[in-house]
């Protein structure tokens, strides 16, 4: 898994939008990947709440980084979230955050996974499903 967690850290968690967010990786293997979004105080909608939009992305990140477990080299050039769900469960208030995602279907060309963006004290804040397209 070292070279499965170099290449999520080179692809996904190097993005400009992951290195803005701050996001860093914690886990990878066996169709799951973890990422941790630390609080910042840029990333808040009103007093300490962290904004929907920036745990929406923690979601589509954790699903591009699964994306990357299943995606053929030889095949796969990258690829795109065609669907993202978001359910939002509440608030995040001044909060590192982590998205625990699990791959649910990988075909030749999509992927679905399922997202779980918990507390530090793992409290359920948001839950999402990510559709990603390879290409």
């Amino acid at each position: 898994m070292a070279n499965m967690a170099g290449l999520i850290e080179t692809i996904i968690v190097a993005a400009p939008l992951a290195r803005r967010l701050g996001i860093r990786l914690l886990a990878v293997g066996d169709g799951r990947l973890e990422l941790a979004l630390p609080f910042s105080p840029d990333n808040v909608t009103v007093g300490n709440t962290v904004h929907g939009g920036a745990i929406a992305s923690l979601i589509d990140i954790v699903g591009a980084g699964l994306s990357c477990l299943v995606a053929d080299p030889e095949r796969h050039t990258g690829g795109a979230t065609a669907t993202l769900d978001v359910n939002y469960l509440r608030p995040a208030l001044g909060i590192d955050l982590v998205g625990r995602g699990v791959i649910l279907r990988a075909g030749r060309t999509s992927l679905v996974s399922e997202v779980e963006v918990r507390a530090p004290d793992d409290r359920l804040i948001a839950k999402g499903t990510v559709n990603s397209t390879l290409f």
